[in-house]
């Protein structure tokens, strides 16, 4: 238990989560996966988002469990892809776990771990991708899955125009036109970034077809909240000031901003010199996905 008595987020030991606390009689749960390991770090706070949220069960799942059958995809209504250096960022950032999701089987030998996230989609849940997490759904082609097409990749993340690494908190524009379940309330946001590869990039065909059908759910602001490609305040140079885009039916999202990373306002820098609420712009993220689901898939 945490001390302020929310539960903390926990770690799976292969046991299968719904097997180990359904009963047949026991109220439907909102069930959330946030994968870890091969360089995934911010998975704790990221689950703990989703528990804060209301998540009944917020389990960490070691990406291996999936793949030896221990943890099953089918037992959860949301899939999360943290933050991280997945692999160290050796073959560009996220590229060698993309292809481990396209390519590895998983126990059974029938079926690849890829099939399995595209079953999840097929029955409606939710996947959201945090910074490594949002160029590991690129590089798969899980976004921008135009026309439902979530294995071609047509866009990418790369490195940042500056060439180094950024730390900084950046403004947030928000489409209230999206039709992104994460965002539904949000104007605007201020949240963390930390990358070396964040820059968004596409054709600019994909450009103009996510601007039309509103599918970029974020871009880096101004201090009036007006998208804008000035650095710093776009920290890596995004095309069209991206910083997070949807899928067509809002249940698939990712950013490279971390919400997790401004739940509550102490994680504000400037949380002692300015009057702030208590909850903060990243709840409202985690809060949406909670409410989507048990509105939608319990």
């Amino acid at each position: 238990m945490a001390q302020n008595g929310t539960p903390k987020a926990k770690r799976t030991n292969g046991a299968n989560s719904l097997n180990r606390n359904d009963t047949p009689t026991q109220t439907p749960q909102v069930r959330v996966m946030t994968l870890s390991g091969n360089g995934i770090n911010c998975e704790r706070e990221t689950a703990h988002a989703f528990t804060l949220a209301g998540a009944h069960v917020s389990d960490i799942v070691h990406m291996s469990r999936v793949i030896y059958g221990e943890v099953s995809l089918d037992d959860y209504h949301v899939l999360v892809l943290a933050g991280g250096f997945l692999d160290g960022d050796d073959l560009g950032a996220g590229k060698a776990m993309a292809n481990r999701l396209k390519f590895a089987s998983v126990a059974d030998g029938e079926n690849r771990l890829i099939d399995m996230i595209m079953s999840f989609i097929d029955d409606g849940k939710l996947i959201l991708g945090i910074c490594n997490g949002f160029q590991l759904m690129m590089k798969t082609g899980l976004l921008p899955g135009l026309g439902g097409d979530y294995t071609k990749q047509t866009a990418t993340i790369t490195f940042n125009d500056s060439g180094r690494f950024e730390d900084r908190w950046v403004r947030l524009a928000v489409d209230e036109s999206s039709p992104s379940v994460f965002t539904k309330g949000l104007t605007e946001a201020y949240f963390p970034i930390r990358h070396g590869e964040g820059k968004f990039f596409a054709p600019d065909d994909i450009l103009v077809t996510l601007e039309k059908k509103h599918l970029v759910t974020f871009r880096y602001a101004d201090e009036e909240y007006k998208p804008t490609m000035r650095y710093p305040e776009n920290p890596n140079g995004s095309l069209r000031s991206i910083a997070g885009i949807c899928d067509e039916t809002g249940r698939l999202m990712a950013m490279m901003p971390h919400p997790e990373a401004h739940i509550h306002k102490t994680q504000h820098p400037r949380w002692t010199r300015q009057e702030l609420a208590d909850k903060r712009p990243g709840c409202v993220i985690f809060d949406n996905a909670v409410e989507y689901v048990k509105e939608h898939l319990l």
